[in-house]
């Protein structure tokens, strides 16, 4: 499934729930489902900087695809990145580079967020995005 199809598919979900309570249990269930991530990996290095709450963001890279994991200790924070992984994870660099993440604005998530949550939204978006650069460039580097 490609990315926009992911995210035509995020929309259509949050389109089934009216008001923004619905919304925001809908992402804490989201971050309940997230694999639990590996405590070796709840280190500095992989803490995603700016966010109100603890994001710890790690990427692997497995047949030229990006393969993310997360967690954090804030429920509606570790929906929203669960939400972001759901969307960008197994697909490849040059994919998520490309990707506009409109579902974003569509289903008005940033408008829904505290200022401190919405600039972690954007700071967990710009790291997952240096890991497809970083990627990207390895695997060129590699041919």
């Amino acid at each position: 499934m490609s990315i926009k199809e992911k995210e035509q598919q995020v929309i259509e979900e949050f389109g089934l729930f009216d008001d923004w309570m619905d919304k925001y249990n809908y992402l804490i269930e989201l971050g309940k489902e997230l694999p639990l991530l590996d405590e070796s990996l709840k280190v500095e290095k992989y803490l995603i900087s700016g966010c109100q709450a603890q994001v710890w963001l790690h990427a692997g890279f497995r047949d030229g695809k990006v393969v993310f994991t997360a967690d954090s200790d804030a429920l509606i924070t570790k929906g929203i990145v669960a939400l972001l992984i759901r969307v960008l994870s197994g697909h490849s660099p040059q994919e998520i580079l490309e990707s506009d993440l409109s579902f974003i604005d569509e289903i008005g998530l940033k408008e829904h967020l505290s200022q401190t949550r919405s600039n972690g939204l954007v700071n967990m978006i710009k790291q997952m995005r240096l890991y497809a650069m970083a990627f990207q460039a390895k695997s060129i580097g590699n041919q």
